[in-house]
């Protein structure tokens, strides 16, 4: 029998594959017979699902799991994540911690010791989020010489498109109209359900979107991150031609030396990039692009720098996450030289950041007069009766609405202009769907 009303406490670090993970714990916790504990009262069970992409990574990993003790004493604690498998012993060093699940795909042998004898086929909903992260894949098969992320999750594993429509299915049916479909290498999906199949029978990522494409029900799909190369036409043509896929690609860029492509080991050139995205950007209506840049790669000069500017204002990203290059222990870039010194680091993040206030400013223009859907996300602060929302191509839009009402709707929106950065708009009251009130 399950155990009646045993507590517990969840906290994620890291990517949304995590995020999903640590939802699939919490609902397989629940249907076990926990609860989440609320904010007056000590859990008898925490999980912490940790994250090693950095080594910041790992201290903020430590670090919860040491709060977490200090707050629940006598709770049974149990760690998981990439830092887990990467560094279990670093792991059972530290108080309170129970047990350290070093592979997800024991998941259910090593919770049973908790009282679990019952594990759901997927996720029902997705807690504190509007829209729903759905893991299609894991694994990573590159060898990025930045990257320990192919150490710690080496096994490529790639959903059944059944298994996912099922789990979509009940997302929809509780009330989520966005579901972003992600993995630890998402444009890798189906290469292990292919292996050994004739090509009639391979299953790759728009093959997925295909099937998500004929369920019933108002919600569209979201690509989190591809690399460029894998961007194939055949994935963009899937884009172009089915009504649930947002025109929006987060394409990982890095750099846009070629010198420091290659010692990244990445597999493209930067005019390969270029290529692929035009090749998008004639298939698709006015595209959102974003990325990754990785700034202060050992060895990266000023002329290094240029050249990633360059690509980035060819492109024209709508977004750009930068990241300060930071060594990690166990990856050969750790092992190079020419570091980049920190003043130069923040200079060239600090003219990224300008570059892309420009860009995205550039695009916005593009889209005024233009109809976006946007998913309602919360009120607009300090602004009263807006509410706002990420539109299909992953602008922000704010708008005359009642939020509480219209929490995780679909809208569409007419752009109207610009203030500070964010789109304003007003709701296209011809095609407005659901007809809900709007303020």
């Amino acid at each position: 029998m399950p155990i009646a009303e045993r507590t517990c406490t969840l906290v994620t670090l890291g990517c949304k594959v995590n995020q999903y993970e640590t939802q699939y714990v919490k609902e397989t916790l629940e249907i076990n017979g926990y609860r989440e504990a609320n904010d007056a009262e000590s859990a008898d069970l925490c999980v912490v699902n940790t994250c090693t992409v950095t080594g910041e990574g790992d201290a903020k990993s430590r670090t919860a799991i040491r709060r977490l003790h200090q707050r629940n004493p006598s709770a049974q604690i149990v760690v998981m994540g990439c830092y887990a498998t990467r560094d279990p012993a670093a792991i059972a060093k530290l108080p309170g911690v129970t047990r350290i699940v070093t592979d997800k795909a024991k998941l259910a042998d090593e919770l049973r010791d908790f009282g679990v004898t019952e594990m759901p086929a997927g996720i029902t909903r997705f807690d504190d989020h509007q829209r729903a992260f759905v893991k299609v894949q894991d694994g990573c098969l590159l060898n990025c010489s930045y990257c320990i992320i192919p150490s710690v999750r080496p096994v490529v594993r790639s959903r059944d498109v059944d298994a996912i429509t099922r789990e979509v299915a009940d997302i929809i049916a509780n009330g989520y109209h966005e579901v972003v479909l992600t993995g630890v290498h998402l444009g890798h999906y189906g290469i292990d359900l292919s292996k050994g199949r004739p090509k009639s029978q391979w299953r790759r990522l728009w093959h997925l979107l295909e099937a998500l494409d004929e369920m019933p029900g108002n919600f569209r799909v979201r690509l989190s991150s591809l690399e460029a190369a894998e961007a194939r036409d055949d994935l963009v043509r899937a884009m172009a031609n089915l009504k649930r896929v947002v025109p929006h690609l987060h394409l990982c860029l890095q750099s846009g030396s070629d010198r420091i492509l290659m010692a990244m080991k990445r597999r493209y050139s930067a005019a390969g990039f270029l290529r692929r995205v035009d090749r998008i950007k004639h298939a698709l209506d006015t595209p959102a692009f974003t990325t990754d840049v990785i700034v202060g790669f050992p060895g990266e000069t000023d002329a290094d720098f240029a050249e990633t500017c360059n690509v980035v204002r060819e492109v024209g990203f709508a977004k750009i996450h930068v990241f300060s290059y930071s060594a990690r222990a166990g990856t050969p870039a750790a092992e190079m030289r020419d570091a980049v010194a920190p003043q130069i680091i923040q200079e060239r993040r600090q003219r990224l950041f300008d570059l892309e206030r420009e860009l995205t400013a550039q695009y916005q223009r593009r889209i005024i007069g233009r109809t976006l859907d946007v998913l309602v996300e919360g009120a607009v602060p300090n602004r009263e009766g807006f509410a706002m929302g990420t539109s299909c191509r992953y602008l922000p839009v704010a708008f005359p609405g009642h939020a509480p009402v219209l929490m995780r709707k679909i809208v569409p929106i007419v752009v109207k202009s610009i203030d500070d950065g964010v789109l304003i708009g007003a709701p296209n009251a011809e095609s407005y769907w659901p007809r809900l009130p709007l303020a």
